[in-house]
């Protein structure tokens, strides 16, 4: 099993920026074969969106949801995966969660993923 831990989220100012982190641990055989890893995130009463994922080679994908206000990184020699948020609005307000899988990025949509965290509140006020 692979477990995922976030951390970073918390209130912020619309405007300001957060960087979230996420640690993988657990299993090594399955950390290895983790070939994605990502970003979802939920607001109240909306569904799941996905945020950006990167995959083993260190390519990167944005979703729209966040597009241009992102950057995902991934340390994989430390099994952990970071978020900088920039230029947050209220509309960002949300749990964030740190998403892996042994699937490629390509082949996963942002209700799929096999590994998740607990997640991380981000709130956004005016």
């Amino acid at each position: 099993q692979v477990q995922l831990a976030e951390s970073g989220g918390g209130p912020v100012q619309a405007g300001g920026s957060l960087r979230l982190s996420c640690v993988a641990s657990g299993d090594s055989h399955n950390i290895e074969a983790i070939d994605c890893m990502g970003w979802v995130r939920q607001a109240p009463g909306k569904k799941r969106e996905g945020v950006a994922t990167v995959d083993i080679s260190g390519s990167k994908f944005y979703y729209n949801s966040m597009k241009g206000r992102v950057t995902v990184s991934k340390d994989r020699a430390k099994n952990t995966l970071s978020l900088q948020m920039n230029s947050l609005t209220p509309e960002d307000t949300a749990t964030y969660y740190c998403v892996a899988d042994s699937r490629w990025c390509r082949d996963i949509g942002p209700d799929d993923f096999g590994y998740w965290g607990q997640g991380t509140q981000v709130t956004v006020s005016l």
